[in-house]
């Protein structure tokens, strides 16, 4: 992949109007959405960049709906026209999107809003590769095997030490706002459990200390089935419990999930504590022991390191530019 691999990326100047949403950032990003920008940035100077679009396996679009969305000019209600104006032209100025459809085309988003941004430009949304943070295969707009989950990592500083030796003295833990009737479930059965920590609203301590604290790290849909809890339990050393229905996870057709994470059915919260109690004292250090091998491959640097979080979605990118062959022999 790294020898071969191409990558093409409609230009644009620093003069262009919507620079600020079509070229990477200038600082290193950060926050709940970091992905979408650490990705372009990191691609951008990597080698996997051609200029010359006939060498290219797959072509970028380059839009970030994260700053399409906080642009005055667009905003949530003009992101979709947006989109389908990008498209229009950039299938008028070039000849590379129309004798495939888009099918070796990609764009990136972390923002839930990334999906429903595609309904004017119905090409996008079927024939091109959506690296997205909401992967849920239960909504309408993703296609799992054609589209690739992208992981919301929040970027975090300070490197954790002991990870293993860590006092772990919580069960499980969750923090977050009670957004979705999951999130209220969880609720009216823990929270006023010894065991299972379930808090909403601000904490009082640390976060960090309580993912370092607790065996198990609660991921429970939101609004959306996707947050940065699973890898920020994965930082910590803290072995994940997805508690998030119809979620494609991370880089599932690489990593075995249930190697390294505990998969709990919405309808099992209420066995929740009887399920992480019957897992043996061996099987959970065989669980965390994993949980510390695959946390490189869900960081981002500004130099890509073999495995991080860059080069687990370039993989996923380039498992899929067969895909988008067979696909545009259809056109």
């Amino acid at each position: 992949m790294k020898r071969s691999f191409k990558i093409y990326v409609y230009p644009h100047r620093q003069d262009d109007s919507f620079a600020n949403a079509l070229l990477p950032v200038d600082s290193e990003p950060g926050g709940n959405y970091a992905s979408e920008s650490f990705f372009k940035k990191v691609l951008m100077k990597s080698r996997f960049i051609t200029n010359d679009p006939t060498k290219a396996d797959l072509f970028f679009l380059p839009f970030s709906i994260a700053r399409l969305r906080h642009d005055p000019r667009v905003g949530v209600g003009g992101i979709q026209d947006f989109i389908r104006d990008y498209i229009f032209n950039v299938s008028q100025k070039y000849q590379y999107w129309n004798r495939t459809g888009g099918a070796d085309h990609f764009y990136v988003a972390c923002h839930s809003i990334g999906r429903s941004a595609m309904e004017k430009a119905s090409e996008v949304k079927f024939n091109a590769i959506q690296v997205v943070c909401s992967s849920s295969y239960f909504l309408p707009g993703y296609i799992p095997h054609k589209d690739a989950c992208l992981p919301q990592i929040w970027p975090r500083k300070e490197e954790p030490h002991d990870l293993l030796s860590s006092n772990r003295t919580k069960l499980a833990f969750f923090a977050g706002g009670i957004n979705s009737p999951v999130r209220e479930k969880l609720l009216q059965v823990w929270r006023n459990d010894s065991e299972i920590f379930a808090h909403f609203g601000r904490l009082t301590t640390p976060y960090a200390d309580e993912l370092l604290g607790s065996k198990f790290c609660l991921h429970v849909k939101g609004f959306e089935v996707n947050t940065a809890r699973v890898a920020d339990s994965l930082y910590y050393g803290c072995v994940p419990v997805i508690i998030a229905n119809y979620y494609d996870l991370p880089f599932a057709d690489i990593l075995n999930w249930k190697s390294f994470s505990v998969i709990v059915a919405t309808l099992d919260i209420p066995l929740l504590k009887k399920i992480l109690k019957g897992i043996s004292s061996e099987e959970y250090t065989r669980l965390q022991s994993n949980v510390l091998k695959v946390r490189k491959h869900f960081q981002w640097h500004l130099s890509p390191i073999d495995y991080d979080a860059f080069y687990m979605v370039m993989y996923e990118l380039w498992l899929r530019r067969s895909f988008s062959t067979v696909t545009s022999s259809n056109f």
